[in-house]
């Protein structure tokens, strides 16, 4: 629900339980409390997708026995994996650019205790009109940082499960060439064509590729989004690391981005979601301004976690039973 600072408060204060996103001179202003928080102006609310720096995206967990809030940074992150509840559900905020986020991305993936523990969230961001810091917020001490993630450990009832989705629109052409990197990195120069070594940023352009469509890898059916974010004279970044002796191809062209996204959004069976966050990409290539997708409402990010990091995606949690 997107709500007042005056609002916020009151909850925080008589003692509710919350994750919350919202600009950071709001977040500021927050009394100390069982909360999370983190940066971004951006939201999909009930009313549609909007910029707001006077309101907060405030998500009550009202369904926890317990909870229990740390932080991390760079050489602990996956200390994540060892505090969490038996039965229970990970929300984790990072910050967009920070070191600990980057360790994440880069080593998630090969974290096989992360796949035991149900891990949702994602990477605060700012106002890009505007020269912006994202922070993340451990409102049990009233601190805010932005070089270490916050994780909120939900204890659930023994007879509820967390369930974690994403919705991807992309999908791959398996006859378009397999492209291959060397490393697990966030930004690359070489990369294998068909087995043929290119400068990545050559082919890119070469190939008059359109930029907005995410490479993608085919885990046995999910697809996997990786999107670029640059491409430079000699090196191409992207907003989560590709990694080595992975299969990618550039995903299949969406002629009409919002349309598709629409269309996925309408396939999906989630009812009543108790978390869900959509990336800043679709936000801006599928012209959310304005545009409701129900019943999928939280913060825009920078990235999306649904136990690894994501792009150009749509997470959601349900509690089931």
């Amino acid at each position: 629900m997107l709500i007042t600072l005056d609002d916020t408060v009151k909850l925080i204060e008589e003692g509710k339980t919350l994750h919350i996103a919202a600009d950071e001179t709001l977040l500021e202003k927050l009394p100390k409390g069982k909360w999370i928080g983190g940066t971004t102006p951006y939201f999909m609310s009930d009313d549609g997708g909007l910029l707001s720096k006077d309101r907060l995206f405030v998500n009550e967990i009202d369904f926890a026995e317990d909870t229990n809030v740390k932080t991390y940074g760079k050489y602990n992150i996956f200390q994540v994996v060892e505090e969490c509840y038996e039965n229970g559900l990970t929300i984790l905020i990072m910050p967009y650019g920070s070191k600990v986020a980057a360790k994440y991305a880069k080593e998630a993936p090969e974290v096989e205790e992360l796949l035991m523990h149900p891990t949702v969230g994602w990477i605060s961001g700012f106002d890009l009109s505007g020269d912006g810091e994202a922070k993340v917020y451990d409102g049990t001490s009233g601190e805010s940082y932005s070089d270490r993630a916050v994780a909120m450990y939900i204890k659930l009832p023994e007879n509820k499960t967390a369930m974690i989705n994403m919705i991807n629109i992309f999908t791959d052409d398996k006859t378009d060439p397999v492209i291959r990197f060397y490393d697990n990195d966030l930004s690359v120069s070489k990369c294998t064509v068909n087995g043929q070594e290119v400068n990545f940023a050559r082919y890119i352009e070469k190939k008059g590729i359109d930029t907005k469509m995410p490479l993608v890898a085919d885990y046995n059916g999910s697809y996997i989004n990786t999107s670029i974010k640059g491409v430079g004279d000699d090196t191409v970044s992207f907003y989560a690391p590709v990694f080595r002796n992975v299969d990618y191809r550039f995903a299949v062209k969406v002629d009409d981005y919002a349309k598709e996204f629409e269309k996925k959004i309408n396939e999906t069976g989630a009812v009543n979601p108790v978390f869900s966050c959509n990336c800043i990409l679709n936000y801006q290539y599928g012209n959310l301004y304005g545009h409701k997708i129900p019943p999928y409402t939280g913060p825009v990010t920078f990235g999306e976690v649904a136990y690894q990091l994501l792009n150009q995606t749509l997470v959601y949690c349900e509690i089931l039973g």
